[in-house]
């Protein structure tokens, strides 16, 4: 975050500096590839759908797991951690 410090320069003027500090710290990196992790086990589970069977003949595919499983992980992945993991300020312990 952004915070101003006074310096005097040569001429005895003061002068504002502002210090940027990056706002994302090791937590956040920590969530941020926690929800990669996430995101790729996702469609490590929809690539189990892959099968040399063809669907079932009322249309229907063979693994539940690559229909509903999968998409929900990804979309947890996507929607909830990685905004978590950006969005989020976590206090500085003292």
């Amino acid at each position: 975050m952004a915070r101003q410090v006074k310096k005097t320069s040569q001429r005895g003027k003061k002068k504002a500096v502002v210090e940027w500090n990056f706002p994302i710290e090791k937590k956040n990196w920590v969530w941020f590839f926690v929800g990669i992790g996430v995101i790729v086990l996702g469609y490590i589970l929809m690539t189990t759908g892959i099968t040399e069977e063809p669907a079932l003949p009322q249309g229907k595919w063979n693994n539940p797991l690559v229909i509903y499983v999968a998409p929900v992980i990804i979309v947890i992945g996507y929607c909830v951690i990685i905004p978590y993991a950006i969005l989020n300020t976590f206090k500085k312990e003292q």
